[in-house]
């Protein structure tokens, strides 16, 4: 038996020795050997949970063990600035979110990368007079900053009946705008979107409720009062989940929490005139008229305005942050992982999310990144390591299966938008739609294309029309809103034909009583 351990542990020796001996292409270059992958973990933006738990259920069946938490934008930026995670995910800057004066102060060195294109879906639930559920809501860019801003606070409001084409009016509820209690990176850039539509009463709205100005709003429920009727809700998950089950509830969330738990999405107007929702194409569309920076993080007013065909406005990129070496095109890199098999992992990762990861997004609520954006991802990696840029593989059909560089590729159609009801024959005077395209009333609705807004309006102009009573602010309809119902499903008083039968009723209540009552009489004297 002794014998036997002494030739196995020469064995060993000897197999090390023998290792050691071997020269690899990594003792030639000078660059350090390739660590094992190890496990990493992540949090933050909760607007890309959905892809999230996709990529990181994807990495595990390759062998890569990545945990990510979808907190918030603010939480997984702050966390990575303290060290205590590998990698965050965020919609907006370290600037913008944790209050610094620029991204330089941020004591950690980063780079953004965009991992998936994205929109914020605003869902619903509402019904109609007769009790049914609406599927057909229709908002202009303008009435959804007032509804967010407290400034339009019940479904009857005339800028939702207009909006409405003037044919539908919504029962006189009030409205509950559901929002994310605590910061987050959503309220952030929703906030951005409605500032840009409605400029002057966003100003009014943030010195009313004490916010400080010149930043963005990443947490509104610091002012309870900021809308008539409010509720915070801590995640994505549990405001799409409330809306679902609530009549009378409006929330804003990316889309892929509408798809998740069945929740109605509105119709958006775009600046073309267009009613469009949050699929691929209209969130492609619309990013193509995004201004990336230097660093690739995002300027989205060009989004908010995109007249591109089909463009949904409210969308946007999300990110994944990562320690990267340091490189003349990034101030902000300051290093790569200390612990190389971190890097190891998350090149692994990326490299899949660029390509493979992208080809399920369509389906679940997002859009495939674009190909200079799946190409930057690899860029990303070089520059994690400190590698040049140029000794990127060069991406393609052949090598990502990205769809979008399938020169066949087409996005998934998005519906059309759902016909308008038409109001009571009686109620069929009311106050005129929208002029033209689908679902338009039939009456004077000023404007032009498919909606009836006029075309060239700034925001600002909208809003300032809007309060003066002019319909081209909520998309067409009569000039003098504000002053008309236009489409009244209740009456005052009760039906003439409903007396007869009210006179039946009483009737068969009474005569059993009064033949009760004779019958009894006659038992007694019997």
């Amino acid at each position: 038996m002794g014998g036997l351990r002494r030739r196995l542990l020469l064995a060993v020796v000897a197999g090390a020795c023998l290792g050691s001996a071997v020269v690899t292409p990594d003792d030639v270059t000078g660059a350090a050997p390739a660590a094992a992958p190890a496990k990493i973990s992540g949090r933050g933006s909760s607007y890309v949970g959905p892809a999230m738990t996709q990529w990181t259920a994807d990495a595990y069946t390759r062998g890569l063990n990545i945990n990510y938490l979808p907190t918030s934008s603010p939480d997984g930026l702050g966390q990575f600035q303290q060290n205590t995670v590998n990698f965050a995910g965020t919609e907006a800057e370290f600037s913008s979110l944790l209050g610094l004066g620029n991204d330089d102060q941020v004591r950690r060195g980063f780079q953004y990368v965009p991992d998936v294109a994205g929109a914020v879906a605003i869902m619903y639930n509402v019904k109609d007079r007769a009790g049914n559920k609406v599927d057909y809501l229709r908002l202009s860019r303008q009435t959804i900053a007032r509804i967010f801003l407290g400034d339009i606070s019940k479904w009857s409001d005339p800028a939702i009946t207009n909006d409405l084409g003037g044919k539908v009016k919504l029962p006189d509820e009030p409205i509950t705008v559901v929002y994310r209690s605590g910061p987050s990176g959503t309220t952030a850039l929703f906030y951005d979107f409605v500032q840009n539509m409605a400029p002057q009463l966003f100003d009014s709205w943030v010195a009313r409720n004490r916010y400080p100005s010149g930043v963005r709003i990443i947490d509104p429920g610091v002012s309870p009062t900021f809308v008539p009727r409010g509720l915070g809700l801590a995640g994505s998950d549990l405001m799409a989940q409330h809306v679902a089950r609530t009549p009378w509830t409006i929330t804003y969330d990316e889309f892929a929490y509408a798809k998740r738990y069945n929740v109605n999405t509105a119709w958006v107007q775009n600046e073309s005139g267009q009613w469009v929702q949050p699929y691929a194409g209209n969130i492609s569309a619309a990013l193509e008229s995004a201004q990336l920076r230097a660093d690739l993080s995002q300027e989205l007013s060009g989004v908010y305005r995109s007249r591109k065909n089909g463009a949904y406005p409210i969308s946007a990129y999300s990110y994944i942050v990562t320690q990267c070496a340091p490189a003349s095109d990034r101030a902000t890199c300051k290093g790569n992982y200390a612990n190389t098999g971190v890097a190891e992992t998350l090149e692994a990762w990326m490299k899949y999310i660029a390509c493979d990861g992208q080809s399920q997004m369509a389906d679940i609520g997002y859009s495939p990144l674009p190909q200079n954006l799946s190409q930057e991802m690899y860029y990303s990696v070089q520059r994690m390591w400190g590698r040049p840029k140029g000794q990127a593989t060069k991406l393609s059909w052949a090598n990502c299966k990205n769809p979008r560089f399938n020169p066949n590729y087409t996005p998934p159609a998005p519906p059309p938008p759902p016909a308008l009801p038409d109001p009571p024959s009686d109620d069929a005077g009311g106050s005129g739609g929208s002029g033209g395209g689908p679902g338009g009333g039939n009456g004077g609705g000023s404007g032009s294309g498919t909606t009836g807004t006029t075309a060239g309006k700034g925001a600002g102009d909208e809003l300032a029309d809007a309060r003066n009573g002019d319909a081209d602010a909520v998309g067409g309809g009569s000039g003098s809103w504000r002053e008309n119902d236009p489409i009244n499903y209740s009456h005052d008083g009760p039906d003439p034909m409903g007396r007869w039968p009210l006179v039946v009723i009483v009737l068969l209540m009474v005569i059993p009583l009064v033949v009760g009552a004779v019958l009894a009489r006659l038992r007694r004297s019997a």
